[in-house]
């Protein structure tokens, strides 16, 4: 019998973000960054890669550690420590090549390390340092600034994309990402806050992303980085789409091939989302897409980033076909920071004029279709958690007290669950729901709520006193049937902890 799929798709201690979904001979692998619960930093993990059955996306599975940082000879324990996020292709020979840079500088005058290959003769690895990519005289590329590659293979043609973004000396304050100062950046990127000016003033050499192609060594550059998407200035439709401003380029570059166009995915100047280009060519003319996902829901139903359903930060991700269905691929923030994310997936659409509806997050992800209305389940598989005052992050962890997901002794929960927090759970196939039974634990003094369908549809309550330990509440329900979002609200004083909830 097949598990259900609901997000995170792996399993709850694992935090793989940055996901670029492959399939490869009838399974999808997720390649991607490995951040460490609780982490302090991005990226600090081996590389692992997780597979699953096209047909069987409940069930995920991976071998072990596919490659290690130590491996590569820019490896420093002080400062070049992190793996950020990669990609893979399968080259013309067969053999899997992945691509990735590490974390801080290869020294002055430099934009960035290089972009590492690793490779190896199955998709989840283990894999061997290959090289570096490398200018025609065999000097390393490192005339951009590389960052987050990403790769196809276009009918034989190896075609790499890299690239970050750093605001112009000449753009306005208000065109500037937030929370990405001069300091930030250089501590980033493991260079000072002049260089980072600098790169700001030459933007020719610090604005990405830029696509180049591969010879068979899947290392040397056969043609000119050329620039895909135009420097962000206002009055671009980049910055001034239908959906709003904001929706340049930052990092994450992406691509695929879907029915004759090329796809850029990317993360934009916003950060909480990713939005996508289009062109029937893979290097040029570019046109604004939209947005495929948002980490908080922002832009749902008009939303406004003050009414985001969780806390928000950066996203990575991509789309892929899998067993005749289109996914997004992107992931979530825990333990209040960026340092811990989670990947989770959406189904989308491509319509017949290659358009891509922005999609809302839920927590059946993978599952196709809702998930069963009865049963266990955890309760850190929300898709929203929110307390009305959830805030964006950056490059740090939070120190306000907000509702979060986070875990203890290797157990994953809802943690701080205060005055008008609102958890939801999208969506469940109820038959007769009865019961909720709610695992919790806190000084808590008031009244949890159960709501089935909007925000507003009570279906029962039960209260809540206080318990150091865990305890079992029983909060009985109207009869429900039918697909709909399940809602917790809690209001009253002090806070909890929620582990796990069984609708009966």
């Amino acid at each position: 019998m097949k598990k259900q799929a609901y997000n995170p798709y792996l399993p709850l201690n694992v935090y793989i973000p940055d996901g670029e979904p492959h399939v490869f001979d009838g399974r999808v692998y997720v390649f991607g960054s490995h951040d460490k619960e609780n982490g302090d930093t991005f990226c600090i993990l081996p590389y692992e890669v997780w597979s699953a059955p096209v047909d069987d996306l409940g069930n995920w599975s991976c071998p072990g550690i596919a490659y290690r940082a130590e491996q590569d000879p820019l490896y420093d324990r002080e400062t070049r420590n992190a793996m950020y996020a990669p990609d893979c292709v399968r080259g013309n020979d067969g053999r899997y090549y992945l691509y990735y840079c590490l974390s801080g500088n290869r020294g002055k005058g430099g934009y960035s390390n290089p972009i590492s290959v690793a490779v190896s003769t199955k998709p989840d690895g283990p894999y061997e340092y290959l090289g570096i990519v490398k200018n025609p005289d065999g000097m390393p590329f490192l005339k951009y600034a590389n960052f987050d590659p990403a790769l196809i293979n276009d009918d034989g043609i190896i075609r790499l994309y890299s690239g970050t973004w750093y605001p112009s000396a000449e753009e306005d304050e208000e065109t500037r990402c937030r929370n990405h100062t001069d300091e930030t950046e250089a501590e980033r990127y493991g260079k000072t806050p002049e260089h980072i000016r600098a790169l700001r003033a030459d933007g020719d050499a610090a604005d990405g992303p830029h696509h180049m192609t591969l010879a068979d060594d899947m290392m040397t550059l056969t043609s000119e980085p050329v620039r895909v998407l135009p420097l962000l200035r206002k009055g671009t439709e980049f910055e001034t789409g239908p959906d709003g401003k904001g929706k340049g380029f930052f990092e994450g570059s992406s691509i695929r091939k879907i029915s004759g166009r090329y796809y850029f995915i990317y993360s934009s100047r916003n950060n909480h989302e990713l939005c996508y280009a289009v062109s029937v060519s893979p290097d040029r003319d570019f046109t604004y897409g939209g947005t495929i996902v948002s980490n908080g829901d922002i832009g749902i139903d008009g939303r406004a980033p003050e009414d985001r359903l969780n806390i928000t930060g950066t996203t990575h991700g991509s789309v892929e076909n899998i067993n005749g269905t289109w996914y997004v691929f992107y992931h979530r923030l825990t333990h209040k920071s960026d340092y811990s994310r989670q990947g989770c997936a959406e189904p989308i659409e491509i319509d017949e004029t290659g358009a891509i509806r922005q999609v809302e997050i839920t927590s059946c992800g993978l599952n196709d279709g809702p998930l069963e209305g009865i049963g266990c389940y955890p309760a850190v598989i929300c898709c929203n958690l929110s307390n009305g005052k959830m805030p964006h992050t950056s490059n740090q962890k939070q120190t306000v007290f907000i509702p979060y997901i986070g875990s203890e002794n290797g157990e994953q929960m809802i943690r701080d669950i205060s005055d008008h927090t609102l958890i939801g759970y999208k969506y469940f196939a109820f038959r007769s729901l009865r019961e909720i039974v709610l695992t919790v634990r806190g000084n808590a003094e008031g009244t949890i709520r159960a709501l089935a369908g909007t925000e507003a549809d009570v279906i029962g309550s039960v209260s809540i006193h206080p318990s150091l330990s865990w305890q079992e509440l029983s909060l009985p329900v109207q009869e429900t049937s039918g697909t709909k979002a399940l809602y917790f609200r809690y209001e009253g004083e002090g806070s909890f902890d929620l582990l796990r909830f069984e609708l009966r």
